[in-house]
């Protein structure tokens, strides 16, 4: 059976921490690990995205810490985020850190383990599933199909091209012949669409949206790069969504 990655901090006497990928939002997705480990919490530090109805596994007497990051409304700093897990491990607390999709996919996991490694607290990571592979998949959308693509490119759409912050080459991704995925892109869609669409790739390149994966609220959209933004808008695809831009976009079961 394998086994969650566990790092150990030398001579750690106080609690520790558990960093659990909980899945794109529906709680039978969470790992078997993932709710083996909230059963014997003694915190919960719950994202937004988390499937909130996990928490009916931790036992009575955990203590629930929402530090939810909404967008343009409140939201708790990774610094604070940090210190809460450090502070409560130090007090000899299991942590169990839980977040929607996987912590090391564009969910600041790495940097929470580095803190607690600085901190000498030991820390345990339980992988999760990955919006970026479950979204598209439970719209009916593979992101690889032999014969068709060899291979997929996930990516953060948290800033536009062309901002100070982004490392994307767009103009590499309309070359690179794989399907390409979007994260966090909701609001920069249009900008996105535009980049690729000036970098040559074909408007007409199939494109799918998918909205709250996994939920009951669950939508997807079939469109093309080209209207992608305007057919989100008029459909009023909102946040979480993943964008799927490529020729399995098209396929059908």
């Amino acid at each position: 059976m394998a086994r969650p990655v566990v790092r150990e901090s030398a001579g750690a006497t106080t609690g520790r921490v558990t960093l659990v990928g909980a899945g794109p939002g529906d709680p039978g997705l969470v790992t078997v690990a993932g709710r083996a480990a909230i059963e014997t919490a003694d915190v919960v530090v719950a994202d937004r995205l988390a499937p909130w109805e996990a928490l009916a596994w931790a036992p009575a007497h955990a203590e629930v810490v929402d530090v939810s990051k909404i967008p343009f409304g409140r939201s708790t700093s990774q610094d604070e985020i940090n210190r809460i897990l450090v502070d409560h491990a130090t007090a000899g607390r299991h942590v169990v850190r839980l977040k929607g999709g996987d912590s090391y996919v564009f969910g600041r996991g790495f940097e929470e383990v580095q803190a607690c490694a600085a901190a000498g607290i030991a820390t345990t990571v339980i992988p999760g599933v990955t919006s970026s592979v479950a979204a598209p998949e439970l719209a009916g959308v593979p992101v690889t199909h032999r014969g068709l693509v060899q291979g997929f490119t996930v990516i953060s759409g948290h800033v536009p091209p062309g901002h100070p912050d982004s490392t994307i080459d767009y103009a590499a991704l309309a070359r690179s012949g794989t399907t390409l995925v979007v994260l966090m892109g909701v609001r920069t869609l249009p900008a996105i669409t535009e980049a690729l669409l000036d970098a040559g790739l074909d408007g007409g390149t199939p494109c799918a949206l998918v909205a709250d994966a996994s939920l009951a609220g669950q939508r997807s959209l079939r469109t093309t790069l080209a209207k992608a933004a305007s057919d989100a808008a008029t459909a009023g695809i909102g946040a979480p969504a993943v964008a799927v831009i490529g020729h399995v976009a098209a396929l059908e079961p």
